[in-house]
């Protein structure tokens, strides 16, 4: 169990990381966003193609994963207080990082395809990395993140009830898995930058309240040891 309290902490930590250094990337490096225009996308494909590579493992596939890890741990720490509820958020959270794996491979795998065909045939190219770019947005959440957002929620409300983690943390992820569900409303997509930068904290402040707690559980297993140790000695 601590084994896999302070592996959930550290995966809490590694995916904020992973939030900051992917939003990072997309934003101030590629300027994703702000591109629209198919033929200048895989333009910046064809000359960013490591760097999108490597983002898309770091933000999706490396992400799901340890996004699985933490899912288990806090299964692991909250199932006592709130079973049903804990198998809710835990099926939802295999399911988000699962879609969030499948995104990365889906995104990664079209992109040697693409720039082969760039080389010859850059208007089918750009076409054809459309259709990819919007199968992995379609796995990442990119219409709204309904899955973090539901996970996040469930996570926190169990917390309230069993009591787990700090009642801030808690309150903090009800607000978070708000603001993420409400991102599936067209009109409301913009927030999805707020949900993840929320999201971020909160996977902060978790990851260091799960590492914490591991720390706290080895020092009570030492003295309990050393107790037991002084009083059989006494009684020798």
């Amino acid at each position: 169990m601590k084994t896999l309290q302070k592996s959930g902490g550290i995966a809490a930590l590694y995916t904020a990381v992973a939030y900051l250094i992917g939003m990072i990337i997309f934003l101030a490096v590629l300027d994703y966003p702000s591109i629209t225009d198919p033929a200048q996308k895989v333009a910046l494909l064809v000359e960013m193609q490591l760097i999108t590579f490597s983002t898309n493992l770091l933000m999706y596939v490396f992400f799901g994963f340890a996004l699985i890890i933490l899912s288990l741990a806090l299964y692991d720490r909250l199932k006592s207080g709130a079973p049903a509820m804990m198998q809710v958020a835990t099926v939802v959270g295999i399911i988000w990082a699962g879609s969030l794996v499948a995104s990365g491979m889906v995104a990664n795998a079209g992109i040697a395809p693409v720039v082969a065909l760039y080389a010859h045939d850059p208007a089918q190219a750009a076409l054809t990395w459309q259709v990819i770019e919007t199968v992995a947005g379609g796995l990442g959440n990119f219409n709204g993140e309904i899955l973090g957002g539901l996970w996040t929620l469930l996570v926190s409300l169990a917390a309230l009830r069993a009591g787990g983690l700090p009642r801030g943390l808690n309150i903090l992820g009800l607000l978070v898995g708000a603001v993420g569900i409400i991102t599936i409303i067209p009109a409301l997509t913009d927030f999805t930058g707020v949900f993840g930068l929320g999201q971020i904290i909160w996977f902060v402040w978790l990851g260091i309240v799960l590492l914490r707690s591991n720390q706290i559980g080895q020092h009570k297993i030492g003295y309990v040891h050393e107790t037991t140790f002084i009083k059989t000695g006494d009684a020798t």
